[in-house]
């Protein structure tokens, strides 16, 4: 059978974090399409949070446990970033390197064809390797972060070329953190995410789409010496679900005139401080709009929103236009939803994207890591406003307020998203119909560099040596072999 049309078998290894097990979970169902069988990797916390969304025409999808080593204060509960209190990062990270040998285990079982990890895990790749099986780096942050990385890394001092990407004067603590993993790289690579990159097999996956990403994608892959190949958006259409129909938060929404409410939501893996907090709630009263703001807290933590909000007085002024939810709520539903005219987000890539699929503006809250370089883009391709924060970085609710206004009453913007959001359903999967392909030239060009590593008419000869075990061969062959040519 042609390998360009064999079934291939790809085994999908997502860092830990919803936001990146998401996305790898919705590109192993486009692939699963196109006779491709998925294996996804991740612990057993994660996994029992995606089950549901692998169906029954996701029957080419297997869910695989990784097992990472009881450490003290990481019950498995903890194997996973979705709610995990900060100073436990750490602790995860060390975990999840620990799981090396699991790993190692996990492909020598399933032998697929090619594996797809993560940025975090440079590791991954070389068990590949010694596999002899070819392994593609997926990148699940946007394009333009990633190439403002690279372009430190490359070109030390040199500045951005494009100059609508930058970090603001009080955002120096970025610069500053991306000046030194990109220094401690070059001295003991120990950036894992540059690290990563350059043991991807020629070519780099990243979630994004051309309309917004297409110069960036050549200045990476330039950067990198690698081809990037945009996976497309890569947002889950919501489902007609008689339970999400009955949660209060659509109830409510219903009731509201279409485009009259904002979203407020900051990810799943990001706290606000007292202070943003604080901000974000005098800031949504001031505004005199409708809101539903998602509020999470880390897990276990001892916190009550009632008497946050009550002693700000949030419930006497707010009245009956807004509604505050503590934990989950469907996001891709309530994003489109008619009665949406806004997200205040803290731009995270997926909430980005998210947005843009489903035509809703942005009220950009960047925080931290890629969020304030997002946060750019968005003002860039005119999908949103960004909140600036005062020169000590503080988050003023006026300006919250302010911006909140402005979004929900700018054509220019509302019609930008418009537009973003009929390009990326028009093109449908455009993009992974071309990452599909490349996926398959690669595992075809691997297998014949492997059986190229033998010559031909020595083949004979060689099986028939390494079949004497007691022969010179079985104690020194096997090394030659290996030898660099």
């Amino acid at each position: 059978m042609d390998c360009m049309h064999k079934k291939l078998s790809v085994l999908m290894f997502p860092w830990l974090g919803h936001g990146h097990i998401s996305p790898f979970l919705e590109l192993g169902k486009k692939l699963a399409q196109r006779n491709f069988t998925i294996y996804l990797c991740s612990t057993l916390v994660n996994l029992k949070s995606i089950q549901k969304k692998v169906g029954f025409e996701e029957s080419s999808i297997q869910l695989i446990e990784l097992h990472l080593p009881n450490l003290p204060d990481l019950p498995p509960c903890h194997h996973t970033t979705n709610g995990l209190p900060s100073h436990l990062m750490p602790t995860l990270k060390q975990a999840f390197d620990m799981s090396k040998s699991s790993f190692f285990d996990i492909l020598t079982k399933y032998k697929p064809d090619l594996l797809i990890y993560d940025f975090l895990q440079p590791w991954a790749p070389e068990a590949a390797f010694k596999l002899d099986i070819p392994a593609v780096q997926f990148i699940t942050s946007s394009t333009a972060q990633t190439a403002v990385l690279f372009h430190a890394y490359k070109k030390p001092g040199v500045e951005f070329p494009c100059s609508k990407i930058y970090f603001r004067d009080y955002e120096n603590a970025n610069v500053e953190e991306l000046r030194k993993s990109v220094d401690d790289h070059k001295r003991d690579r120990s950036n894992l995410v540059i690290d990563c990159i350059e043991r991807s097999s020629k070519v780099v996956l990243i979630k994004g789409f051309k309309e917004i990403d297409d110069n960036y994608v050549k200045y990476l892959s330039s950067l990198c010496g690698k081809k990037v190949v945009p996976v497309g958006p890569l947002v889950q259409e919501p489902k007609v679900n008689a339970e999400d129909e009955n949660l209060e938060t659509i109830k409510w929404l219903e009731k509201k005139e279409k485009g009259s409410t904002v979203f407020v939501s900051f990810g799943s893996e990001y706290f606000l401080s007292d202070e943003d907090f604080e901000a974000i709630a005098q800031g949504l009263l001031h505004s005199e709009v409708n809101f539903i703001w998602v509020v999470r807290f880390p897990l276990g933590a001892e916190v009550s929103l009632e008497e946050k909000l009550r002693k700000i007085g949030f419930y006497d002024r707010v009245g009956g236009r807004g509604m505050v939810v503590e934990g989950w709520v469907p996001q891709a539903k309530i994003l489109g939803h008619k009665n949406i005219g806004g997200f205040v987000s803290h731009c995270g890539w997926n909430s980005v994207i998210e947005s843009m699929k489903f035509g809703v503006p942005i009220i950009a809250v960047p925080m931290h890591i890629d969020q304030p370089i997002n946060a750019r883009l968005v003002e860039e391709v005119g999908a949103g406003i960004e909140v600036l924060r005062s020169q000590d970085r503080k988050l003023e609710a006026e300006q919250v307020a302010s911006v909140i206004r402005r979004v929900l009453e700018d054509e220019f913007v509302r019609g930008k998203v418009d537009d973003l959001s009929c390009q990326i359903k028009m093109k449908r999967d455009e993009e992974i119909d071309q990452v599909a392909k490349e996926l398959k030239k690669l595992c075809v060009q691997r297998k014949h560099d492997v059986e190229a590593e033998v010559e031909p008419g020595c083949c004979k000869e060689i099986l028939e040596l390494m079949g004497r075990p007691n022969g010179w061969f079985a104690k020194f062959g096997k090394q030659l072999l290996n030898l660099p040519r």
